[in-house]
């Protein structure tokens, strides 16, 4: 069954952002250190961006699923909940066939993945995510 995996929270300051969630959850925030490489790029303009990784804990000390923080790319851009799939590409005509939109188109995420930008039914916009170590 399909979970979500990661999340993403788009940020007008990244430190007063960073400063409220490990104040409020205590969640681990640190800068990921890409390089050349591996290098993340907007899925909206396709320009380099800084990536801060998320890591949280559940109730017990456990693992828990981790996320992203980053600088806001639109104005209307909201938290993103990724959702793991077996093949982004199935999944976004499964998207389309059920009157929902893909926003944007397959996306790599070097060495670890690809993922697409979709809208339900209700215009909440979420992503499907497909692990990929392969992917450039």
């Amino acid at each position: 069954m399909s979970t979500i995996v990661h999340f993403e929270i788009p940020s007008d300051d990244i430190e007063r952002a960073k400063k409220f969630y490990n104040g409020l959850f205590g969640w681990k925030i640190e800068k990921f250190s890409g390089n050349n490489e591996n290098q993340l790029t907007s899925a909206a303009t396709g320009q380099p961006i800084d990536y801060w990784i998320v890591s949280t804990l559940d109730d017990k000390g456990n693992k828990a699923v981790g996320g992203g923080l980053m600088k806001r790319q639109m104005p209307e851009q909201q938290i993103t909940n990724y959702i793991n799939v077996t093949s982004v590409d199935n999944y976004s005509s499964k998207v389309r066939d059920l009157g929902g939109n893909v926003l944007s188109p397959k996306h790599a995420v070097p060495g670890m993945g690809h993922f697409v930008l979709c809208q339900d039914t209700e215009k909440n916009n979420f992503a499907i995510w497909e692990s990929d170590s392969s992917a450039k």
